[in-house]
């Protein structure tokens, strides 16, 4: 397979802290590489760099000429004014670019440069570009293309950044945690689209399941080295530890030899001239490859719950709705001591209200929530802890309490809790700001679980941590003895935690399933193939005419029909027109004033497809 991107001895600090020092790598055609590193240790920073957007201390990236690169962004950003079509083409994606200055050049009346636009106009199919953007807007469930930008939620607003990176279709795909604020139905569109495409990908996500279903490779970034996996999520687990494994015996074996050299280093002063300089060497190379003995450290969570009694809360005929959007209808529920519950839904059919509903932050507009006398919750929000940026590490912890007590006697101080949670004396003293996103969600959970909760509700809480990270809080959370709601789109992490599941169907429909998300997906499954064979195609079409009363069906005016029969033979006569314009622009062989001539021609059929077929599908649902 070709090499599509060769990257050679990159280095990247800031100040005295090296994110990563002469990594080298390569991407080749078709090739799906998941990027995986432990918070802070630079995986957004990567991305950035190859995307363009941030510079690097040294090394080499080379991209083959002619590839077209996609970046998907972890916080996408558009500007308010826009409108989601506008947003589009708004975008520094080259298709973009490249219309931009096709269009400059036909006003400026620029032959010379037109010639060139033109076959790179052919070669990037931007002929087509606003009908492929609807066409993968529809597709990711976005179908107002006059919305305002600031209108749309943080998911929709990523479908929106998700198919501007799509509609160039890209060679290579750069994606950072693509899966956050997608809902669960858009994250397996998502991952299918991926697993099927052609395109390479390089992606940092915490999803997985994403991670096996579509990467067929894996590039760690470990203590500022990199390590290559060729296979599955899976895969990469089985070959890590057999990794770690074997450098923790190398590195015993190096400290036994160690201690043998280490009395020889020491002897008599006087005899330090006789040394052979070689093996001198040799001894400082043994300690340094002794030292290499793989740290244990990671985020210890043996805090204990505090004691909850068995009322837990009920929920009595409680009722939400903002406008014509129900959230809860007399919704009864009564939460059992112990229980873990998931929460899953569609983005915007209120899994966040709910929550705030029953931690007293929302208030509903019927009935309310009777919590028990002793439940303290522990809140883990998806928007997380709005930290003063400016404030050092320990200090955000200090504020909170000096000294956190647990039920079993045990007391830890500020900076010693800071440590189980990887967070070293060093980094304790350092701003808030200097922090990486993951490392403040980190941060975030310590302020949570410090304070001692028996139930735990958690909004997203898999968003920005790490892998090593969330595996440690999945222990926790299967040996926590208290109460535990959590809203997630990651699918693995609800597998492993929950008992059953809230499932927000839309419209203050609630069903409680008696299982994980894999289990209900299959029960979901099974029951669509159910309805089906109850309801084969023609009857479901005989159906659909009965709901539709034949009074509300407004058929064709004769003027109408006409002019649907008069469209059904211009179309393909300006489709053909417009074939035969793109075949002889990119010929070569136009004089410039013929050029001229037919690029603003083809301007002009492109309009009046657009407006003639939009006019042919609205008469068509007529007849």
């Amino acid at each position: 397979m070709a090499t599509i991107l060769q990257v050679e001895q990159l280095t990247k600090s800031f100040g005295d802290l090296i994110l990563f020092e002469n990594l080298s790598f390569g991407v080749s055609e078709g090739e799906k590489i998941g990027l995986i590193a432990s918070n802070g240790s630079g995986k957004t920073t990567l991305l950035n760099i190859l995307a363009g957007r941030e510079s690097y201390d040294s090394g080499n990236i080379v991209f083959r000429n002619g590839v077209r690169v996609s970046y998907l962004p972890q916080e996408p950003f558009f500007s308010d004014g826009l409108t989601v079509l506008e947003a589009c083409f708004s975008s520094s994606n080259e298709t973009a670019r490249l219309i931009a200055r096709y269009e400059a050049a036909l006003s400026a009346n620029d032959m010379g440069h037109l010639e060139n636009i033109l076959s790179e106009m052919d070669h990037f199919k931007a002929w087509d570009y606003e009908l492929r953007i609807k066409q993968i807007l529809s597709q990711l469930k976005i179908v107002d293309f006059d919305q305002p930008i600031a209108e749309l939620s943080g998911g929709q607003l990523k479908r929106v950044a998700l198919a501007n990176a799509l509609i160039s279709e890209p060679d290579l795909f750069i994606l950072d945690e693509p899966t956050n604020h997608l809902d669960l139905e858009m994250v397996e569109w998502l991952e299918t689209y991926l697993s099927r495409s052609t395109m390479s990908v390089l992606m940092v996500t915490h999803d997985r399941y994403f991670l096996d279903r579509v990467c067929n490779q894996i590039l760690e970034i470990d203590q500022r080295q990199l390590y290559r996996y060729n296979g599955s999520y899976n895969y990469y687990l089985e070959k890590r530890d057999e990794r770690l494994n074997s450098q923790n015996a190398e590195a015993d074996k190096a400290a036994n030899l160690l201690r043998k050299e280490l009395d020889w280093m020491r002897r008599q002063p006087q005899a330090r001239g006789h040394k052979a300089k070689y093996r001198i060497d040799a001894f400082y190379e043994l300690e340094k490859k002794s030292k290499q003995q793989r740290s244990q450290d990671q985020i210890s969570l043996d805090i204990k719950a505090s004691y909850i009694g068995s009322k837990i809360f009920e929920a009595k005929d409680v009722s939400k709705r903002f406008g014509d959007l129900v959230i809860l209808d007399n919704f009864n529920y009564t939460f059992s001591r112990y229980e873990k519950m998931g929460i899953v839904g569609n983005n915007g059919a209120g899994k966040s209200t709910f929550i705030k509903l029953l931690l007293g932050i929302e208030k509903p507009d019927g009935g309310h929530f009777d919590v028990g006398e002793t439940v303290r919750f522990g809140y883990y929000s998806q928007e997380g802890l709005a930290f003063d940026e400016n404030k050092k590490v320990i200090d955000v912890v200090s504020e909170i309490a000096e000294v956190i007590h647990f039920d079993d006697n045990n007391r830890l101080t500020a900076s010693q809790l800071l440590t189980h949670f990887l967070f070293p004396p060093s980094k304790q003293h350092s701003f808030v700001y200097k922090l990486s996103g993951g490392e403040k969600r980190r941060l975030y959970l310590c302020t949570v679980l410090m304070r001692n909760p028996n139930f735990l509700v958690l909004d997203e809480p898999t968003n920005d941590l790490d892998i090593v990270t969330l595996n440690v809080l999945e222990e926790y959370l299967q040996n926590f003895k208290g109460c535990l709601i959590v809203v997630s789109h990651d699918r693995y992490f609800m597998d492993k935690m929950v008992d059953h599941l809230l499932v927000f169907e839309g419209n203050g429909v609630l069903k409680d399933f008696p299982g994980n998300y894999t289990l209900y997906r299959a029960w979901k499954e099974q029951e669509e193939e159910e309805r089906k064979s109850r309801n084969p195609e023609p009857k479901k079409e005989n159906a659909l005419k009965k709901e539709i009363p034949v009074k509300d069906k407004r058929r064709l005016s004769y003027k109408e029909q006409r002019e649907y029969e008069v469209l059904d033979k211009e179309i393909p006569r300006l489709e053909a027109e417009k074939a035969l314009l793109e075949e002889e622009l990119s010929s070569g062989n136009l004089s410039s004033d013929e050029l001229l001539a037919k690029s603003q021609r083809i301007s002009i059929i492109i309009d009046e497809l657009d407006e003639k077929s939009m006019r042919w599908l609205e008469l068509g649902e007529l007849i």
